[in-house]
């Protein structure tokens, strides 16, 4: 997500959104916030790539967030 409509620079500077090789067309732009990642973080992102057949054990705990209206997520 980089859509930041009608925020303040303020409120996302300090978090750490980064992109890297992403293709940006139509106009589309990214700014990069915060201090990057940590060494740990940058550890975890960058798994090697799985075989198919791992598709549902990966994505196992993947579902839909319980949001309400006016609390975080």
């Amino acid at each position: 997500v980089t859509k930041r409509v009608n925020t303040a620079t303020g409120v996302w500077k300090n978090w750490n959104w980064r992109s890297e090789g992403d293709l940006m067309l139509n106009g589309a732009y990214f700014t990069s916030s915060g201090v990057g990642a940590a060494a740990s973080y940058s550890r975890a992102s960058s798994l090697s790539a799985k075989s198919s057949s791992m598709v549902g054990i990966i994505t196992s705990q993947a579902g839909v967030l319980s949001c309400r209206k006016g609390s975080s997520c």
